[in-house]
């Protein structure tokens, strides 16, 4: 019996050692293939660098505000009547003391060119009575010399003081008369004027109620009625905001901040507060507000009064703190940071001042790490695969 080749098993145990081999490296690219084309797929994030910037604590309105004039008034003649002459169209910008509407008056101009021609009478009356008593007044003088040479009896010289006492008194009474005349024209002219409407300042009708033709009748006391004429004096404007009423307690008049009008997107405006109510508003299913002013600090332009606008007050302000977009916080003053090895990590963070836009960070986080601020997106968790979008780190890059 022929005894076995100990080369053949040698070479047989290699053969199957490379098999085996083989075997388990196809196992383990089957494997890896398996795990790499079923893992989870790297989420899509968008992603801030903390940087180095100006931070905030700001206090902002709770519902819009509006742009208000300083001068607005809802105007009507005192008296009613129909209206006679209409001077002014909506949209007309008008002069201090121009005419804007006239009622029917006929009767009370009427009435003063009657006073008018009792004055001239009445100072034709002073011009007679009064040229008596002058001539009483020296017959009178001349009855005293006759009397002291004799020439005349002390009867007659009583006589003459008698009637230049009587012509003086008339003369008075005239001159009297004149200003009871005069009296009257100021009253007849009071009365006209209660007719017509002129504007109290300079500005821009805002609304005009009435036709020409129509009657106007003033409001009753404690009913409104429609103005017969808005005017608005458009030179001097303000915005007004309702502020919480926690809030307001940490503002002063005098404090800067910006106005941002729906009309003009993207823009601010510089602004300083101007009042704070000394009051807080209890509407009805809404919070406690405290009405707050502000000026515009420069030239607003020509806004349209009535404009909705929304105003944000600078409490107080650092230069050059670490800074991340406040989107980017989460509860607990937690934040999820983009790693190199494309992980999010959850890392708790010492936070500063803060506003809607940005929150200072004291400590936690450095400069240049990249934060998640995207938090609202599926699957984005501590220990989650993700990678930035483009787009948000070119930009964040750009800042």
């Amino acid at each position: 019996m022929a005894t076995p080749d100990p080369r053949n098993n040698a070479t047989r145990s290699r053969r199957i050692a490379v098999r085996m081999a083989v075997f388990l490296i196809a196992v383990s690219l089957a494997a890896a293939a398996a795990w790499y084309t079923t893992r989870p797929k790297p989420v899509a994030v968008a992603v801030a660098q903390a940087g180095i910037g100006r931070v905030e604590t700001t206090v902002a309105n709770t519902r819009a505000g509006s742009v208000s004039a300083c001068r607005r008034a809802k105007l009507a003649p005192p008296a009613g009547g129909r209206i006679e002459r209409l001077n002014v169209r909506e949209g007309d910008r008008v002069r201090t003391g121009q005419v804007l509407l006239t009622l029917w008056n006929n009767d009370l101009t009427a009435r003063e060119r009657v006073s008018r021609e009792q004055l001239q009478t009445a100072k034709a009356r002073v011009r007679e009575v009064c040229e008596l008593a002058r001539a009483s007044a020296r017959d009178a003088k001349r009855a005293r010399e006759l009397r002291a040479r004799n020439f005349v009896s002390q009867e007659a010289v009583e006589r003459a003081d008698a009637d230049a006492g009587a012509k003086q008194a008339s003369c008075d009474l005239a001159a009297t008369q004149v200003a009871e005349a005069e009296a009257r024209i100021q009253a007849s002219r009071a009365d006209t004027d209660r007719t017509v409407l002129r504007a109290p300042f300079g500005g821009i009708v805002a609304e005009v109620n009435g036709e020409i033709g129509e009657y106007l009748t003033p409001s009753p006391p404690g009913i409104p009625t429609l103005p017969a004429v808005d005017l608005i004096d458009d030179s001097c404007i303000y915005v007004t905001a309702p502020i919480d009423e926690v809030d307001a307690a940490q503002l002063k008049v005098g404090m800067s901040g910006r106005i941002t009008l729906d009309a003009y997107r993207g823009k601010h405006f510089v602004g300083k507060v101007r009042r704070i109510a000394p009051y807080v508003l209890a509407v009805e299913k809404q919070a406690r507000t405290v009405e707050v002013e502000v000026d515009f600090d420069g030239d607003a332009g020509r806004l349209l009064v009535g404009y909705s606008a929304d105003i944000e007050i600078v409490v107080t302000g650092r230069d050059g703190a670490v800074r991340i977009p406040t989107p980017a916080l989460m509860p607990g003053n937690r934040v999820l940071v983009l790693g190199d090895d494309g992980v999010l990590q959850e890392r708790r963070i010492e936070t500063g001042l803060s506003n809607w836009e940005f929150t200072e960070v004291k400590t936690g986080l450095a400069r240049d790490e990249r934060v998640v601020s995207s938090l609202e997106r599926e699957g984005v968790k501590a220990g989650a695969r993700a990678v930035a979008e483009q787009k948000e780190a070119a930009k964040s890059r750009a800042e």
